[in-house]
């Protein structure tokens, strides 16, 4: 039999489809063959995208894995106070389903913030910011606050996983992974799109994360993100092992790449390809990434600005100041998961130290930019997957609550590239339970950050089982007007 029949009868769907696409890999492995190994030679990504003058040209999403609670940070509702222990309104929970968690709990007695909260000169009406908080307060007129966000899913991994890929299901692209697909790579020597996992200061058994989170789906493998780890290596297997050095290694790549090359002629498997462009990948990040790591040739102003901990490898604070680093030299993508915000109980013991991890660190990546001259083409994002609710799980006093997983209302910023800053939108009840004036669902959120990077949401597609898939799905997704520059 052909071998190329052979490979067609066992393939999988998904390599057929992109079998019959436009052969990305290939396409890649030639145009690294083209730039004869010039670091400023770049992937172009598709033709046609971005499908309009974009705003910006990267994108910084700051993840807080867990879901903040926005009574305690953003949503200000001092009205609350004069309700404390009473029952929420049945009238306003509307028959809200709940986790297993509170589910059985005899009563939903209200917990307002502890906080003190002050109005910021957000050059409208202003926006109200928790004094746990108070460098993201310094900077509000550089913000647009979203405080009507919302999504279907109430418990974490299906929630996490529909607002990095677009659906509660695992195995679609994630967002970082369609910018890679559609926009291409500034930078030959390094990823287009990279996550970190930094270390946290809150509880200390965070919901999980899985590379699902930053995977490719269907599209090319070589899309996916890469995790650049916080302690030891930065990348697993990037080294050579002992006894081999960089020679062997280059002759060990070249012919590698014969051998596949010559399986690619006879079954014609894209995967291959990309295959090849990862080896060549991981070769130059060889060199590229430890430079990329090397702090030291920053300046003492720098870690004046960031703080103490950006000395320190696997803090947030450090992922950072690396991820300036990484938009600095063309990476297209960066995530930043900050685990540990998933506050059932004792939320101020816990919330407090996980706003001291990312509240300079925030801030000074949005300054770095800005005085760079930076943060108008690159778009930053905070904020996790879902709200907290205004009822206490568990034991309620006056100093300390918990809070269970909210859905229906959260609060998000955004700031630089294609954002108009210093505006609050959207707003919630009285009792930051359900959104009454401009909601935001995650898909709407998702659409908005394509457009920042000059895409079309519904035309940046790849064809899966017999269907042209999509970041936002099927259902109504828009870009919203009013937080674009």
């Amino acid at each position: 039999m052909d071998p190329r029949e052979d490979f067609l009868q066992a393939v999988t769907r998904r390599h057929l489809f992109q079998r019959g696409g436009l052969g990305l890999g290939g396409a890649a492995l030639a145009a690294l063959s083209r730039s004869g190994g010039d670091p400023a030679a770049t992937d172009q990504g598709l033709p046609g995208v971005p499908h309009f003058a974009p705003k910006a040209k990267r994108a910084i999403w700051l993840f807080m894995a867990g879901a903040p609670s926005q009574l305690d940070t953003f949503d200000y509702k001092p009205k609350l106070h004069d309700l404390f222990d009473t029952d929420l309104p049945g009238s306003v929970r509307r028959g809200q389903r709940l986790t297993t968690m509170t589910s059985r709990q005899k009563r939903f007695p209200i917990a307002p913030s502890k906080y003190r909260f002050t109005r910021t000169d957000n050059g409208g009406d202003g926006a109200w910011v928790s004094e746990l908080l108070p460098y993201t307060a310094s900077m509000t007129k550089d913000l647009a606050i979203v405080k009507s966000v919302y999504t279907d899913a109430i418990n974490h991994d299906p929630a996490i996983t529909y607002i990095t890929t677009g659906r509660e299901l695992p195995g679609r692209p994630s967002l970082g992974s369609w910018l890679s697909y559609g926009l291409g790579s500034e930078n030959r020597d390094l990823p287009g799109f990279v996550v970190m996992t930094p270390r946290w200061s809150g509880r200390r058994d965070a919901q999980a994360l899985y590379n699902r989170l930053w995977g490719a789906g269907m599209l090319p493998s070589r899309h996916a993100g890469v995790a650049l780890r916080p302690q030891g290596d930065p990348v697993l297997f990037l080294q050579n092992p002992a006894g081999v050095d960089a020679a062997s290694r280059r002759r060990m790549l070249d012919a590698l790449a014969r051998i596949n090359g010559r399986l690619h002629e006879r079954v014609g498997d894209p995967e291959i390809q990309t295959r090849i462009a990862q080896y060549e990948l991981a070769y130059r990040m060889q060199s590229s990434v430890p430079e990329l790591n090397d702090l030291g040739s920053e300046p003492d102003s720098t870690f004046a600005m960031y703080g103490d901990q950006a000395r320190q490898p696997g803090t947030f604070a450090a992922s950072c100041l690396l991820a300036r680093r990484m938009v600095e030299r063309g990476v297209r993508f960066v995530q930043i998961f900050h685990r540990g915000w998933d506050q059932h109980g004792n939320l101020t013991g816990d919330l407090p130290r996980q706003c001291r991890d990312v509240d300079q660190a925030s801030w000074a990546l949005v300054q770095d930019l800005k005085q760079r001259g930076m943060l108008e083409d690159t778009l930053v994002v905070w904020g996790g997957e879902f709200g907290r609710t205004v009822y206490c799980q568990g034991r309620l006093t006056r100093e300390n609550y918990g809070r269970d997983h909210h859905p229906r209302c959260f609060s998000m910023w955004m700031a630089g590239g294609g954002i108009r800053g210093g505006q609050v939108y959207g707003e919630t009840d009285d009792f930051s339970y359900n959104v009454v004036d401009r909601p935001v669902h995650v898909r709407d959120l998702n659409a908005t950050i394509l457009h920042c990077l000059g895409i079309d949401h519904e035309r940046l597609t790849v064809s899966h089982q017999g269907l042209d898939v999509r970041l936002t799905g099927v259902e109504p997704a828009r870009a919203v007007p009013a937080l674009l520059a």
